[in-house]
């Protein structure tokens, strides 16, 4: 079974999809489930998860914004300091530790987005994953030393598409063989997972800062 663990709706601010959209998308693919990982907030994920079937599973996470870049928390239930701004990257990874959330470091390396964590060494012990395949990056190489980052610290690897857009649901994904959340957080935590996809047109990243722009200016 394959799911998307990194998605983007109306919810963010350089995204447009309604949330119920992107599960029937999500089930035109083929996929098993999606993350819906709104920037900053978890209302995309608990909007979608109304629409939630029993062959189809949504996650509830979120995109939160650090001072030194963002990170992915994944099976939530509640706001990661909801309001608060750039804020330290141990009081994200606390917060979603206590929910008994899953922490994901998204697209790190990526030096074409301001918004990249870039770790060191002595980072590893704030993440469970690492995105090792994001389809927005411009660049395989970022997704290779990703890679490279979760196999020298042994961190389990995941991959998402960070769709902002309906059509860009599903090109990525981890392969599990899990259908309840909890055997699917387990199976993730365990690494035992593969993950696959395409990198997305460049055309989609250029198209969401339309997106913003024009939602920044109303």
């Amino acid at each position: 079974m394959r799911y998307d663990l990194h998605t983007h709706s109306k919810y963010s601010i350089d995204g447009i999809v309604e949330p119920g959209a992107m599960v029937k998308q999500g089930m035109k693919k083929g996929l098993a489930g999606i993350a819906v990982t709104d920037h900053n907030t978890i209302k995309g994920g608990l909007e979608a998860k109304r629409y939630e079937t029993e062959d189809f599973k949504v996650i509830v996470g979120s995109e939160i914004m650090t001072t030194r870049g963002e990170i992915i928390g994944l099976f939530l239930n509640e706001e990661v300091m909801s309001g608060a701004e750039r804020i330290e990257v141990e009081m994200v990874v606390e917060e979603i530790r206590e929910q008994g959330g899953i922490v994901v470091v998204p697209h790190p390396f990526d030096r074409v987005r301001r918004s990249a964590f870039h770790p060191e060494d002595g980072d590893a012990k704030f993440f469970d994953c690492v995105e090792g395949f994001n389809s927005r990056c411009l660049f395989q190489t970022y997704n290779d030393r990703a890679l490279e980052f979760a196999m020298r610290h042994k961190l389990a690897v995941t991959g998402g598409s960070d769709a902002h857009f309906r059509w860009e649901i599903g090109n990525a994904f981890i392969y599990a063989n899990s259908s309840s959340d909890e055997d699917l957080k387990r199976a993730i935590l365990k690494n035992e997972i593969g993950y696959g996809g395409r990198l997305s047109n460049p055309v989609n990243q250029c198209l969401s800062k339309i997106v913003k722009t024009w939602r920044r200016l109303r």
